[in-house]
C-alpha cells in the first residue's frame, strides 16, 4: 500500500513538472516573438472545483418578535369621600339636615371671624367666601352678604318667631329648627344683590346669582338647596344660601352634577322631621 501511495505522488509530480515546462516554454516563446507553436503542448490542468460541505445546523431566519403598541389609558382616582368627616360638626363636609342634626345640638364653632355685612363665619369659609365677593365684582356681579354664622339660641328664636308668623307646617319649609341648621356650623352664609330679590327666588336670576352657579365651586361653595329637589334636603330653592364645603368637594360636585350633599354621600331624602 505504501509503495502504491509513493507511485501516485510521483506521477503527480510529473504532471505538474511538465505543466510548468509548457508554461515557462509559453513565456519564453513570447518574450523571443516567436509566433510558433511549440512542438509539445502540455495538456491542461483540470480545474477542481471544492464545493464546501453545508454546515449541519440547521440555518434558521432570526426571530423577530412583533412589535405591539399598547395604548396608555389614564385612568383617573376616583374621589375619596372618606377623606372628611360628614359628622363632625367641626368638618367642612358636615351633613345638616332635618335627619342628621348636629351632635351636640347645641355646638358651637370654637373659632370664627367676622365678614362684611357684620356676621361671622370659620375663618377658611369666611377667607373664602371675601375671596369670591371680590371676583364677583370684578365680573360685575357683586353681591352682599348677609347672615352667616347663627347660635343655636338666634336659630331657636329666628324659627319660633317664623311658626308664630306662618305656622309650623310653611315655617318647615324654609326654616331650620335650632341644632338642624347649616347656619350653626359657620360654613353657611345668605348673600343677596338687590333688596327686590333678597332672600326670594329671583335672587338666582340676578347677574349674582347666576354668577355664583357658575363659579361658586371655584371658591369652595355650592348652592345648598337647590330647585325642584325640597324632597331631598327638606328645603325649597334658596339661590341665596351658599355653603362652604371647600374648593375639592365643590369642583367634584359641579364636574359630576351631582346637586346635594344626601346624593353624593348616599343619604336618605330628609324631606321633613323624623
Amino acid at each position: 500500500m505504501a509503495e502504491h501511495r509513493r507511485a501516485r505522488r510521483s506521477a503527480l509530480t510529473a504532471i505538474v513538472a511538465v505543466a510548468a515546462l509548457g508554461v515557462l516554454s509559453g513565456l519564453a516563446a513570447a518574450a523571443l516573438g516567436d509566433t510558433q507553436a511549440p512542438a509539445t503542448t502540455a495538456s491542461a490542468v483540470p480545474v477542481v472545483t471544492v464545493t464546501a460541505e453545508p454546515a449541519n445546523d440547521p440555518i434558521t431566519a432570526p426571530s423577530v418578535e412583533p412589535s405591539i403598541t399598547t395604548a396608555e389609558v389614564e385612568v383617573s382616582p376616583s374621589f375619596d369621600l372618606d377623606a372628611r368627616s360628614i359628622d363632625d360638626p367641626s368638618s367642612a363636609w358636615v351633613v345638616v339636615n332635618k335627619h342628621r342634626p348636629l351632635d351636640p345640638a347645641t355646638w358651637a364653632p370654637p373659632e370664627l371671624e367676622r365678614i362684611p355685612g357684620g356676621s361671622e363665619m370659620t375663618p377658611e369659609a369666611a377667607a373664602a367666601l371675601i375671596t369670591m365677593r371680590d371676583a364677583a365684582a370684578d365680573a360685575g356681579a357683586g353681591f352682599s352678604i348677609g347672615t352667616a354664622y347663627r347660635s343655636h339660641g338666634f336659630q331657636a328664636g329666628l324659627y319660633a318667631d317664623y311658626v308664630a308668623q306662618w305656622g309650623r307646617e310653611r315655617a318647615d319649609t324654609f326654616s331650620a329648627r335650632a341644632g338642624h341648621s347649616e347656619h350653626q356650623t359657620g360654613l353657611a352664609a345668605d348673600v343677596y344683590q338687590s333688596s327686590a330679590c333678597r332672600l326670594k327666588p329671583c335672587f338666582g336670576e340676578e347677574p349674582a346669582g347666576v354668577w355664583i352657579s357658575e363659579h361658586g365651586h371655584e371658591y369652595g361653595f355650592i348652592t345648598r338647596y337647590p330647585d325642584g329637589l325640597a324632597d331631598v334636603t327638606g328645603y325649597r330653592y334658596e339661590p341665596w344660601h351658599v355653603r362652604y364645603v371647600g374648593v375639592d368637594l365643590a369642583t367634584h360636585m359641579h364636574d359630576e352634577g351631582i346637586a346635594t350633599l344626601e346624593e353624593l354621600f348616599g343619604l336618605e331624602p330628609a324631606p321633613t322631621y323624623q
